[in-house]
Formats: C-alpha cells, structure tokens, sequence
C-alpha cells in the first residue's frame, strides 16, 4: 500500500508551499491551476517497463495500453508486483527500464505533482485536522486556483460522491464509507487525466465494499475518466473492471476481459487466482481413428475432439465448481463420487467429493434442500461446455469437446 500522506499540521501546510513552488504544467497538460475546464481523457501506455532492486526483480517487462476511459485492475497476491505498477505510473518510483506515456506525452522523468494523476489509498490520507470541504479542496489549493472556481469544483465533486452538506465536518466525523467517498472526491476534483486506486475498498466491511463498489463503477463510467485500480480482490477485479490483468511474481500472466479471464485461464495460476476451480492433471492421448482422451493421475479417461497438442502433452483440466451439479445416488448420469464434506453457505452449500477413482472435486450447488452429509454416494454432472483444457506451463488453447461426465471411463 502507497503511503505519502504526513498528518502533521505543519508538515501539511510545509509541503503545501514546496508543491506550490514546484507545480508547474507544460502546456500539453494545461497552464498553472488548470482553468482551461474539463480535460479529455487519456490514454495510459506502459512499454517495456521492468523494476529491479538489487537482484530481486519487482516487475518482468510489462507493454500494457490502458485504453482512454477504461477501467482496468491490476490483480495479483501479495509480492505479484501490482503495488510497483502502481508506484512507477504515480511517479512514485523509477523504472528500471522503459517508459510511461499518458495521453501521448511521456512522463517517464516526470515528477509526480506534474502527471496529473488522482490518487486513491487504502488508508483514506485525509487530513484530520481539516474539514470535509478543505481536503477536497486541497488539491486545488496547491494549484492556485480561484476560490470561487474552486467552491464550485468542490461543490460538483461533493455531488458526484453524494456528500453534499459534509461540507463543514471534519473526517473524524465520518464514517469509513464517507471517508472513502471524501477520498474519491478529492482524487476528481482537480479534473486528473487518470485515477489510480491503490485497494480503496479493502479495509471497509463486506456490504459496505459491495455497495462503493456499485458506486465506483457508476461515477468511473459518468466521469470518462481512465482508471486503474490495484487489488488482491478477484470479486472486486471481475465487477469492476472492463479489463484484467493479472500478475504474478512481477510477471503478467493474462490480460483479458473479466469473463474470458475467468472462463478461459491463460494457465493454472490464473485459474486458480480468479474464484475457485476443480484443476486436474493428465495427459493428451490421441487413439486409433482420430480419437482423444486426456488420461487423469488416477486413471480416468476423459475423452474430447479437438486438441492442439501432441499426444503425450502434459494439460489440466479447470472446471468451476459451480459448474458441478450433485446428484443423488440412484441418477443415471455421471460419474459415481462420495461426499467428504458439505459446506452451508446459505444459498449455496460448497461439496467437497471424490469420485471412486479417489479424484478430489468441489462443487458449488443451489441450496434446494437439506445438503447431502459426508459419507453420502452421490452421482456427479456437468456440461462439456464447462470444462476447460490447460496445457502444461502454456497458454489455454480449446476447450475440451465433449467433456461431460458420463463419457469417464470407469
């Protein structure tokens, strides 16, 4: 998580009259205090851009378009690299190797306070000391801009986030929602090219996260403006973004749209980083006649149409458990399993199973009535449809045609 914010009062107003002295703007990114109006929004290009401290390399090359108004997450575990895309974007750090260019203008030696780039963090940054009125207002301030231009900026970014009337309170006043919303607020008042979210929602309670979230996407499609938001949240990633792109140990694994992300992995990681999902190991086996099946560890036999692999190559199959339909034990479709242990979620119970070929599945079943307990013979079924074919250590490359269950050899 970014931290640039100091919350004492002299350190604040310090900082104010350095940032003054050095905010200046060329004239691509309008003239000093921005009173030239709305600006149209960017384009963000990141080409060849590595971090390397030491010999620990933060970040592989990354070429990556972020596409005027498009609102794109950078997902990733803890250590994947997410926060160092953010910190070079932001200015925050010097890349290794590379550029940035935002709107055809490259900012790589530029300064943080010259990007024109709206920041939000985890922690809210606001200033305690201040009211709601004044951090909004703040960025404006050190922008010198008008006090009247800047009452209404304020006044529109207030109504954006639906905190007309807080204009006089402090943000200790406030509840964790309402600070968020004061957060985004004064990250749009100032009319940024692109906005950076560094886990904004991360430390609000689950409705709370679910609601901002729905807001978020709502004032990000009115603005138009170019967003990129960094998380280790899947949910967050998959509802919010037009694109994804997911990392992992600095390196990109896949860039894609949140459904095919989430139903076409490029490889194993991303299968199992984006929800969860059933990942079984075989090998591609081509028979007599053009015929395929991929061979599972425990002998299983799963046979489909179309492969580009050779016969012999290591895949994995992906099935999302809430692909995987539980039935009971005198069902004629599907493969016979046993019930481990049965999870009530409320309207979901979660199956852990295991097929009499000892393979272990999840699924993920409407609750309709009282859940199968462990020990239960169940029968288990799927759609071909849903199944998805892996290669080893390579990009996804067809699904597996037919795939459905009763087509096991057992």
């Amino acid at each position: 998580m970014l931290e640039i914010w100091y919350y004492c009062p002299f350190a604040i107003d310090l900082c104010l009259k350095n940032v003054r002295r050095a905010m200046v703007f060329n004239e691509d990114t309008g003239s000093r205090g921005n009173k030239g109006g709305a600006r149209a929004m960017a384009s963000i290009s990141l080409e060849g851009l590595s971090k390397q401290y030491g010999q620990f390399r933060a970040l592989e090359r990354l070429d990556f378009v972020a596409q005027q108004g498009e609102f794109v997450t950078i997902l990733g575990p803890s250590g994947s690299g997410k926060t160092t895309v953010l910190s070079l974007i932001a200015g925050l750090t010097e890349p290794t190797t590379g550029r940035i260019v935002l709107g055809g203008r490259d900012v790589t030696a530029t300064r943080p306070a010259q990007r024109n780039i709206g920041l939000v963090f985890q922690s809210y940054a606001l200033f305690p000391h201040m009211s709601v009125f004044d951090n909004v207002a703040f960025p404006l301030k050190v922008r010198g801009v008008p006090a009247e231009d800047a009452r209404r900026r304020v006044g529109d970014a207030l109504d954006l986030v639906r905190l007309r009337g807080f204009e006089d309170r402090r943000t200790t006043q406030l509840s964790g929602g309402q600070q968020q919303r004061v957060a985004f607020a004064r990250a749009i008042v100032f009319q940024p090219d692109i906005l950076l979210l560094d886990e904004p929602l991360a430390a609000l309670d689950r409705m709370l996260r679910e609601q901002l979230q729905v807001e978020l996407k709502q004032l990000q499609r009115k603005l138009g403006i170019t967003t990129i938001l960094v998380t280790h949240d899947q949910e967050e990633a998959l509802s919010l973004s037009d694109r994804v792109l997911v990392l992992a140990d600095g390196a990109v694994q896949q860039i894609a749209e949140p459904l095919e992300a989430y139903t076409r992995p490029a490889n194993r990681f991303v299968a199992g980083f984006l929800g969860t999902t059933n990942c079984l190991d075989g090998e591609a086996i081509r028979h007599g006649g053009g015929n395929w099946v991929i061979r599972l560890r425990s002998g299983e036999e799963l046979p489909y149409r179309v492969s580009d692999e050779p016969s012999g190559s290591l895949v994995t199959i992906s099935i999302r458990p809430e692909h995987v339909r539980v039935l009971g034990p005198n069902s004629e479709r599907g493969v016979p399993a046993t019930v481990i242990e049965s999870v009530y979620l409320g309207q979901t119970v979660r199956y852990h199973v295991e097929t009499v070929h000892g393979t272990p599945l999840i699924a993920a079943c409407m609750q309709t009535g009282r859940p199968y307990p462990p020990g239960a013979s169940v029968h288990l079924d799927w759609d071909a449809e849903a199944v998805w074919l892996i290669p080893e250590g390579g990009t996804s490359r067809a699904k597996a045609q037919p795939a459905a269950p009763e087509l096991l050899r057992v």
